[in-house]
């Protein structure tokens, strides 16, 4: 006789939306260049939708949403590079808002192709332009059509809220020993939203931001001299929150990446090379500690642009055309 049980409470999510968050931690201390300090990585690349903007875009649709910014059937507009446009036309497209992503023309074909999976409406800006072309054009859009839900990641206090709510919380819980914490400097939402809840538990903990020189374009990050400063950077005051800040170049960035799958087995996105790299820099200068950097995405939006099989040399060549982040 067959007899059916029900299944065990919490195995069973009531919706894709619910598996966003609470990501593992993977040790990666082989590629440290200090034995006595270890890093560790938030694997936010297991997100359902890929990516730690899972994160910043279910906060944002939901906070709208609440205080009525939001209602049901109204247009999304955001302008994004990859990442939080694919995190929120799967949110859209589940929830029922039809959505316009404006992106960069050269950004990888497989985040154009998972777009569209997810039926978004692709309005492509000049890629010479970059990211910051396509969040110019983006506010000028928005301001001829109001009626229109505008996110904007860069001024949206829900992006850092995520992550003070979210992401801190839940590295601090899995290692309440971590001495210093690594992140790049994009929208500055991560840095600042889980910076901000470290420094309330523990002030000695060390918040560094990973930029690009000057001059040199590692998209998706942000060096603050270049002259756009996120709007979330100074609400929640950042000059003040960080405590240092390393420069990684495009070719450092792949190259980590490149470590990062052959010798741990770990096939992340070009930022979390840029990240490891700044982990390896501080595990340098210090005597002994813990680092926790974020695996941002994973690889596979990535693997037409030959960041991970072409000569080193071609791939930092490609760098300077193709918006990896």
């Amino acid at each position: 006789m067959n007899v059916m049980t029900a299944p065990m409470p919490g195995l069973i999510n009531e919706s894709v939306l619910d598996m966003i968050g609470d990501t593992p931690m993977v040790d990666v201390s082989r590629l440290s260049p200090n034995p006595n300090v270890r890093i560790l990585a938030k694997m936010e690349m297991q997100n359902p939708f890929g990516s730690v903007k899972d994160r910043v875009a279910k906060a944002m649709i939901e906070a709208a949403e609440q205080d009525g910014r939001l209602l049901p059937g109204q247009t999304i507009l955001e302008p994004s590079s990859g990442n939080t446009g694919i995190a929120l036309a799967a949110i859209a497209r589940i929830k029922g808002y039809p959505i316009k992503i404006m992106m960069p023309a050269n950004v990888s074909v497989e985040r154009r192709q998972m777009l569209e999976v997810f039926g978004a409406e692709l309005i492509l800006t000049p890629g010479e332009e970059g990211s910051n072309g396509a969040v110019a054009r983006a506010r000028v859009l928005a301001a001829e059509h109001p009626e229109w839900y505008f996110p904007y990641q860069y001024a949206n206090d829900a992006n850092p809220r995520a992550h003070y709510d979210g992401t801190g919380p839940e590295i601090y819980r899995d290692v309440p020993e971590m001495t210093h914490f690594v992140a790049g400097l994009g929208t500055s939402g991560t840095l600042m939203g889980a910076g901000s809840y470290f420094k309330e538990q523990n002030p000695d903990i060390q918040i560094v931001a990973v930029e690009p020189p000057l001059g040199e374009s590692v998209e998706g990050l942000r060096n603050i001299g270049e002259g756009y400063i996120p709007p979330v950077f100074e609400a929640w005051n950042g000059y003040d929150l960080l405590d240092r800040k390393r420069v990684v170049r495009p070719r450092e960035s792949i190259e980590w990446t490149r470590r990062l799958v052959q010798e741990c087995g770990v096939f992340a996105g070009i930022s979390a090379g840029a990240a490891l790299a700044g982990c390896a820099k501080v595990a340098a200068e210090i005597d002994y500690g813990t680092i926790v950097f974020v695996v941002s995405d994973g690889g596979w939006k990535y693997l037409s642009t030959g960041a991970y099989t072409d000569d080193l040399d071609e791939a930092e060549a490609k760098a300077e055309q193709i918006i990896y982040f």
